[in-house]
């Protein structure tokens, strides 16, 4: 192995890579449904035609001690990534839950390897619950070849009259000594992709960070600019003091120790239009009423099980996006994590919604993204030992990983056949067992879990609770003097 050539794996990257375990696989895992069906060779002709494209999908990973290397698969074989396969028939099972079934089954199944970290499995005949036949894809892709936004960049590669991909390889990444490495883990994240950041969310840190890239402006603004200078300085140890210090989560039965089966389920999309309407009557944003109604749902699966979910919280990880879109195709990790603690215990959908903006926006403005990335860059450097500790140190304080992506609000075709339903899931880490996703697609919002069996055997009753506290939500919106906040704890 030592003769072969190839570029080396960042070390986030590699982080992501080595955090594979039984009850974890580190897999994105997508399903679409198509309508009508498409065939495997389509299928085969439009992979090679645009994602192939991309040569991670066309490398496999080589380990070694200080890390990892891409190397070109001499022997790719595209029979071995798209695979025709055939949903069991069950007695009283409708296909969309045999789906749902394999989905399950295949986030636990790791990729092989030997040949780069990617499926796509094509179900040819498939029949959703509204009774159009099409076809139905499974896509598995390790998380080590890039995160949920730039796959959404390749996934816009691969439809109908997609953006095309890139032309040119990447340039090999020169060799990094282990300080310089920590020197990129710890200062990079800081100033180039955390100003970009920043800037996008108008948040006024940013022109200090600009200021620490840039120490000779520092001087020339004088007194003002180092005011600025201090105060980034105080938020950056605030949130690093934060990160460090998050006591362990609550303890309800969706925390624990996993097993090695997963299941996954989602619901019919709900108009995006009224997700806005609600947001807009309450001065929330849209985020911020989807949170809540995912904080709801978990509350009443809880409250259903026997428990009493009262007081309680749970934290969960949300993925924050650290570079330009423009730069989504060069794949790889560039993202943060900040955690959101829920309010679950708070039955009434209203004060409940604006409990949860309230610690949104107790978020904004955080460099606590900035502090994540650091963190899984230095765990890519620590061998794996260490890492996993590291790793299992957040784990124990947090209940669930979710994510909430923007997908195309116009409606997508696949060789010809319209894409119906597009749900997605980023893994958990650690003996983290509950995934939660938001995708917008064609004007809908879906809701969607995967539950580790120990943990949470059935993820369609945290599902099935979804619209019900959406509509919920909606009609008391419908109810309440509009403007006045106070009003929600009489509802």
């Amino acid at each position: 192995m030592l003769g072969l050539s190839g570029q080396r794996m960042s070390k986030v990257d590699t982080a992501w890579l080595r955090m594979d375990c039984d009850h974890n696989r580190m897999m994105i895992n997508g399903v679409w449904t198509l309508a009508p069906g498409i065939t495997w060779q389509a299928l085969c002709e439009r992979v090679q035609e645009r994602l192939l494209k991309y040569p991670r999908f066309r490398q496999r990973v080589v380990q070694d001690a200080a890390g990892a290397t891409w190397v070109d698969d001499d022997h790719f074989d595209i029979a071995a990534h798209v695979v025709r396969e055939k949903l069991p028939h069950r007695k009283g099972q409708s296909q969309q839950q045999a789906l749902q079934e394999r989905v399950g089954e295949l986030a636990m199944q790791s990729l092989d390897g030997r040949r780069p970290l990617w499926q796509i499995h094509l179900i040819e005949n498939f029949t959703g619950d509204d009774g159009v036949a099409g076809s139905a894809l499974i896509v598995r892709i390790h998380h080590c070849i890039a995160d949920g936004i730039a796959l959404i960049s390749v996934t816009m590669s691969l439809v109908d009259g997609g953006s095309a991909p890139p032309q040119r390889r990447a340039k090999p990444e020169p060799h990094h000594s282990p300080e310089e490495w920590l020197a990129d883990a710890l200062i990079k994240p800081i100033t180039d992709m955390a100003v970009k950041a920043l800037d996008m969310a108008g948040d006024g840190a940013a022109q200090s960070l600009h200021l620490l890239r840039e120490p000779e402006k520092l001087l020339e603004h004088g007194l003002a600019s180092s005011v600025d200078a201090a105060r980034l300085a105080y938020q950056l140890v605030s949130d690093a003091a934060a990160l460090a210090l998050m006591p362990d989560d609550s303890h309800t039965r969706l925390k624990g120790q996993p097993g090695e089966v997963k299941r996954v389920a989602w619901c019919p999309p709900v108009p995006l239009d009224a997700v806005k309407n609600v947001g807009r009557a309450l001065n929330c944003s849209i985020n911020d009423v989807l949170m809540s109604c995912v904080a709801g749902a978990i509350g009443n699966y809880l409250r259903a099980q026997g428990d009493d979910p009262s007081g309680q919280e749970i934290r969960a990880m949300i993925p924050i996006n650290l570079r330009p879109l423009e730069e989504a195709w060069k794949l790889g990790n560039r993202f943060g994590l900040v955690p959101l603690v829920l309010p679950i215990g708070i039955a009434n959908p209203i004060e409940r919604l604006y409990e949860v903006r309230r610690r949104m926006n107790a978020l904004k403005g955080s460099t606590q993204p900035l502090l994540a990335f650091a963190m899984l860059s230095m765990a890519g450097m620590l061998v794996k030992p260490a890492q996993d500790a590291l790793i299992n140190l957040f784990g124990r304080k947090t209940t669930a990983v979710m994510t909430n992506v923007p997908g195309p609000q116009e409606a997508l075709t696949l060789c010809g056949a319209r894409v119906t339903q597009c749900m997605f899931w980023v893994p958990q880490s650690g003996d983290i067992g509950l995934g939660v996703s938001i995708l917008s697609y064609g004007g809908g919002v879906q809701f969607g879990v995967m539950s580790d069996t120990a943990l949470c055997p059935e993820p369609q009753a945290i599902i099935d609770a979804f619209t019900p506290e959406f509509e919920q939500l909606a009609l008391l919106t419908l109810m309440l003097p509009w403007g006045d906040e106070e009003n929600a704890k009489c509802y």
